[in-house]
């Protein structure tokens, strides 16, 4: 049966990460609203069950407008919105070199994983405040922790080094409120940005994002987690 205090949006749900994560939510009793780019490419239900997934919704995070309208119209259907899920992304610079950059494709990266969840979490924030409960989860990357920063993947690295900044912004901006916000690298998966270098699934990833996204309201306060752990 659908908790229909919980109603949860997943960005870049049509594949990947983003089905598994909305998947794991819907299984544990969320409603849950599938976001893509284009709402024609998420699949009804998102691979889960289609009573508990809800519906799709056109998203594109680079489009202000697009994200706007996918709130209000989530907040108008539902009556509510308690978890954002940014997961949408892009890492389209692999062997890019910060001293010659392609900066279209610098450009590209920001506007998705920083700009793109950033616009995401100003649509959603207003509405999540309504009710007492509230989480935000910024997908991150093991790549953009400042420690073991390399040369490889540079945009990719610096976009979601700044998610993780803006993480913590959000977290001192909204203590108090009764929203949490976690930027959570859930590892490498076998998704398209893996290139097929390894077998773990998304499923498999999608168990931190979806724990952090079902704390209860005494849970831990908001920050940089993988695998449940801090990161810095």
């Amino acid at each position: 049966m659908i908790d229909d205090t919980k109603v949860a949006l997943v960005t870049g749900a049509n594949r990947g990460l983003g089905a598994a994560v909305a998947c794991s939510l819907a299984e544990q009793g969320l409603h849950v609203v599938l976001a893509g780019r284009n709402e024609y490419s998420v699949a009804p239900g998102g691979g889960t069950d289609e009573g508990r997934a809800g519906r799709q919704n056109q998203l594109d995070v680079n489009d202000s407008a697009s994200v706007a309208w996918a709130f209000v119209d989530t907040a108008k259907r539902h009556g509510r919105l308690g978890v954002l899920v940014n997961n949408a992304g892009v890492a389209i610079d692999r062997g890019q070199l910060a001293a010659s950059p392609d900066f279209e494709r610098v450009r590209a990266a920001l506007d998705t994983n920083l700009l793109g969840a950033w616009r995401c979490c100003a649509a959603a924030v207003p509405e999540i405040r309504r009710n007492s409960y509230g989480r935000v989860v910024n997908i991150t990357s093991d790549l953009a922790g400042l420690a073991t920063m390399a040369d490889t993947n540079v945009s990719y690295r610096v976009s979601k080094a700044a998610l993780n900044a803006l993480t913590r912004v959000l977290v001192a901006e909204l203590t108090g409120t009764g929203i949490l916000v976690d930027a959570c690298s859930p590892g490498r998966m076998n998704t398209r940005m893996a290139y097929g270098e390894t077998d773990r699934t998304p499923e498999e990833g999608a168990d931190t994002p979806g724990w952090l996204a079902r704390l209860p309201p005494d849970g831990p306060t908001g920050g940089l987690f993988a695998a449940r752990t801090p990161i810095d």
